[in-house]
Formats: structure tokens, C-alpha cells, sequence
């Protein structure tokens, strides 16, 4: 389906179409101020982060390991393949007694394309108390399984929305 069938938001001044993004998704390293709070505290901090962007979908932030507070981060049960990052393993976020399972995901060994993934961290913003990119609150991309973060830089519409499962 074209994004011209889809009703594509034109962006406006500094903003980007999601439906400019390509497809294979492209990775590249980001200088925004990332910051992740889970159960009441502060779990991440880095401006070291890169995103993904994939045709329809808001970016997917990963973050280096040494971002996160020790122990914040304990492997979860399931694994998930990509066809382009190759496959997936979860983690467990944990803050105190708060415990998200399953609610970050990493690569450890991408396909070819996408080694700049290798080991870095990616979460599901709706999961975690508040995740910011240069102060801005980010809304989570709709869906369960879509872990795209949506601040008003990008505009979509976006898979994961009602009525997007056949995009």
C-alpha cells in the first residue's frame, strides 16, 4: 500500500514523514539527550543513542549498555526475528520492586547492515514510567509489538494504529 492511500501527514518545518523512511530500515547514531525512568527513578541516560527508522513506523531508540543502572536490565524469556536486524533476544527492566517483563529487547549478533545494534538496547516506551529524547515526553507507538517512540518531530500515520495490520 503507498503512503498516498494511507493519508501521509505532510511534515511541516523540522518534523519527518515516517513514510520517508526506508524500507530496509536505515540506522543511524542520534546526539539527542535520551533519558529512561522506570519504577519512580532515573534507569538511563545517554546521548550516545542510535535509531532505526523503517517505512510507517515512529524511530526505535537504542541505547548503549553502560546507559543503564546495574542490574536495571536481567534477561527475559523469548526471542523475536526480524527479517533485516536478524534475531532478537528480551530483557526484564527492573527498578526496585517495579519489573517490567520483557519490555527491552537487543540484538547481540545483527545481519550484516545493522552491526551498529550490536549489543545496544531498545525499550518499549508505554512500558516504562517517562522516556525523553532532549527533554520532550515520548508517546508510544500503538500496537503491542511496535516499539516506536513518537515525539513531535515525526509524523505519520503510523502502523500499530487501528486499522493498520495490513500495512
Amino acid at each position: 500500500m503507498t503512503s498516498s492511500r494511507i493519508g501521509r501527514i505532510v511534515p511541516g518545518p523540522g518534523q519527518e514523514s515516517v513514510w520517508d523512511y526506508p524500507r530496509p530500515p536505515r540506522v543511524e547514531p542520534v546526539s539527542e539527550e535520551v533519558v529512561i525512568r522506570f519504577g519512580g527513578r532515573e534507569i538511563a541516560r545517554t546521548a550516545r543513542a542510535v535509531r532505526v527508522l523503517e517505512t510507517s513506523h515512529p524511530p526505535a531508540y537504542y541505547l548503549p549498555p553502560e546507559a543503564f543502572l546495574p542490574g536495571s536490565l536481567v534477561p527475559a524469556p523469548g526471542v523475536s526475528v526480524c527479517e533485516y536486524k536478524g534475531t532478537a533476544v528480551y530483557l526484564t527492566v527492573v527498578s526496585g520492586s517495579a519489573r517490567s517483563v520483557g519490555a527491552a529487547w537487543s540484538y547481540p549478533d545483527p545481519e550484516p547492515g545493522f552491526e551498529a545494534l550490536a549489543g545496544r538496547i531498545a525499550l518499549y516506551p508505554g512500558r516504562m514510567d517517562r522516556c525523553t529524547v532532549d527533554g520532550e515526553e515520548v508517546l508510544p507507538q500503538a500496537g503491542s509489538f511496535y516499539g516506536g517512540w513518537i515525539t513531535s518531530r515525526v509524523v505519520g500515520p503510523f502502523k500499530g494504529e487501528p486499522g493498520t495490520l495490513g500495512w
